[in-house]
């Protein structure tokens, strides 16, 4: 999983240590489309004839969606769901959203959405009982600091080497301090994250380190005066990924793959991330 800005995703902290812990290759995107046609608009069978359903839970936090309104194309994943439907040949005017729960999206079962988004992330075990597009974001870590602390100004990871950091154990987030950050003394470790989140709320480090989605949630609900020093991308190993999800078997699957990996190639996922997702949010990117 992986989400939260806000409030966010009590549901999406709710699986933050889904989100934290490594992922396996989700191996399970189907071949492309093989005729030209396969993809129009009107080929695709569809929850509503003529119409993409797309679901979210509510609320819809920031940044992945604005003013808890996903219609209103503004936030990171709408932006990103918009972009899609384009993609398949759907004007705004073409796309109704429905709300469903965040576990429910992902809970065997016939789905009442052609796609769900909703900082879902793609894992083996979710993949047996729904199918997920191709990866539309790859989770980066983030370091969260006291407003005004030592290390809240950094603008480099070389900031971070002398700072006594906090992460959890077992996580892509350790692993990231480890072998990128590479501090000058061992970090401090802890079996939960919510012992790394009391650890910075009491000051007992200088940074924590969490993924970006979790980061948001932890400075928007759970420490206060608090701020997202920055984003990184870890290395090594699979990384952890956000699919759209759409029900077992789904017929439109290799269409969404399709967009997906044309929005990409084309550099507009990208372009969106940095809008809602770098500095503009408070992430800046560390190098």
């Amino acid at each position: 999983m992986a989400r939260p800005s806000m409030l966010l995703a009590i549901g999406a902290l709710a699986v933050a240590s889904v989100a934290c812990a490594p992922v396996d290759d989700p191996a399970s995107i189907a071949a492309a489309p093989t005729t030209s046609t396969a993809c129009t608009k009107d080929q695709l069978k569809l929850i509503t004839p003529g119409k993409l359903t797309i679901g979210t839970d509510k609320p819809a936090y920031e940044p992945w969606f604005k003013d808890d309104d996903p219609s209103n194309g503004q936030g990171f994943e709408s932006a990103v769901a918009f972009a899609v439907a384009g993609e398949l040949g759907f004007d705004r005017s073409e796309v109704q959203w429905t709300t469903v729960k965040f576990d429910v999206a992902f809970a065997p079962g016939d789905k009442k959405f052609d796609f769900d988004i909703n900082q879902i992330s793609i894992t083996p075990a979710r993949a047996k009982a729904v199918d997920f597009s191709n990866g539309y974001y790859t989770v980066k870590q983030a370091v969260v600091a006291a407003e005004g602390g030592k290390v809240a100004d950094a603008k480099s990871l070389a900031e971070l080497k002398d700072a006594k950091i906090g992460v959890q154990a077992g996580t892509t987030s350790f692993n990231a301090v480890r072998d990128v950050i590479k501090p000058s003394s061992d970090p401090n470790v802890y079996n939960d994250q919510i012992d790394v989140v009391n650890a910075l709320k009491n000051k007992q480090i200088d940074a924590a380190v969490v993924d970006l989605p979790t980061a948001f949630y932890v400075t928007a609900a759970q420490v206060e005066n608090s701020t997202i020093v920055g984003q990184f991308s870890s290395t090594g190993g699979t990384p952890e990924e956000f699919g759209l999800v759409m029900g077992k078997g789904s017929p439109i699957k290799p269409c969404v793959d399709k967009a997906v990996d044309a929005l990409k190639s084309k550099g507009e996922l990208a372009k969106i991330e940095e809008q809602w997702l770098g500095s503009a949010a408070g992430a800046p990117e560390l190098k």
